[in-house]
């Protein structure tokens, strides 16, 4: 009896060991979730609304996503939609946000909100995830998941979200960290790489209905494991990816049956292992020659969300603020 007692033990706290490695994982996690600025009701005197300039037609609706009940955007969330707005006047820019409850009428009264409100093509619209999802791959997923707790729900979702999104409507999908620096109308059925080994969806653009996207749907369902980051995200669509184009690796600048892998360059100009370069003192000469082929750059929020930058410094990301998104930069110069 005494001989299986050590291996029982070791068993046994090897099953704690297991549990409290993935608590603090899932801890550390959270604690990186991004904090929200004090809601401040109104956007500040001297901070005027745009009106909308004369510029090419969009490429349809730009949409951006928040699956978290919050509705208080931060300061690169409303730089985001800005750019967007900004390098897109015809297009409508749709912010679905899951914590809104009903239409226009009753948004909330925040900064972020009243801000971006200025722009007449930015549109505010409650997230209904059951209902987007409906008809899709992801409804059964959806429904088997909806009461679970699991250590990335949010990203999760927001995968999923972006999926349908394009498998519905089409047009361009943006995470909330990217500043928009140019228009991306001339793209369709495309997304980024964001090294030599991996694509990401952070951006996507195209058509509804679209084979690619249904594959994506298909796999998200049929080897979903929320449990391992990233899975259902930039690893899906590099797995699809590969599978659509009969291929084992990725190549640069890769276009197989009508999909486009953009080089990174195009919206991953700065690693996320380099994330600080954008706090960093940049030369205007040195961020025209980093930004050359870049469409739109991504912050990479879950890393550099605690920096902080001051919006009047030569650090490149007040220079990125200051030309595409001079709105949100004068109230960051009113608050902070």
């Amino acid at each position: 009896m005494a001989k299986w007692r050590v291996p029982v033990l070791k068993c046994a706290l090897w099953a704690v060991l297991l549990k409290l490695a993935v608590l603090v994982s899932v801890t550390l996690y959270w604690l990186a979730e991004p904090r929200l600025e004090s809601p401040l009701p109104r956007v500040p005197a001297g901070v005027t609304c745009p009106r909308a300039p004369p510029g090419p037609g969009g490429p349809g609706d730009i949409f951006f996503v928040e699956t978290s009940e919050r509705t208080e955007p931060g300061f690169l969330f409303m730089c985001s939609v800005e750019s967007a707005s900004r390098t897109h006047p015809r297009a409508s820019v749709v912010v679905l946000m899951k914590g809104l409850a009903g239409s226009n009428s009753s948004l909330p009264r925040n900064l972020g909100v009243s801000l971006l409100s200025c722009f007449p093509n930015v549109e505010f619209r409650a997230l209904d995830l059951a209902g987007l999802f409906q008809g899709t791959p992801l409804a059964g997923w959806y429904a088997s998941i909806a009461h679970l707790w699991q250590p990335y729900l949010l990203p999760v979702l927001s995968d999923a979200a972006r999926i349908a999104l394009m498998w519905k409507f089409g047009g361009v999908y943006l995470d909330t960290d990217f500043i928009v620096l140019r228009s991306l109308a001339n793209l369709s059925n495309a997304l980024g790489a964001q090294s030599k080994y991996m694509l990401n969806g952070a951006f996507l653009a195209f058509e509804p209905g679209h084979d690619f996207i249904r594959l994506c749907m298909q796999d998200f369902v049929d080897h979903y494991n929320g449990w391992v980051w990233g899975h259902q995200g930039p690893q899906l669509v590099t797995r699809v990816f590969k599978r659509w184009c009969g291929e084992k690796s990725l190549r640069e600048g890769q276009s197989c049956r009508g999909v486009r892998a953009l080089p990174r360059e195009a919206f991953y100009p700065v690693a996320w292992q380099d994330w600080r370069r954008y706090f960093q003192d940049v030369s205007f000469p040195e961020s025209r020659r980093l930004l050359r082929d870049t469409y739109a750059v991504h912050v990479w929020n879950k890393k550099s969300q605690g920096a902080r930058f001051q919006v009047t410094s030569r650090v490149l990301l007040a220079r990125l603020y200051s030309q595409y998104c001079p709105t949100t930069a004068g109230a960051m110069r009113a608050y902070l």
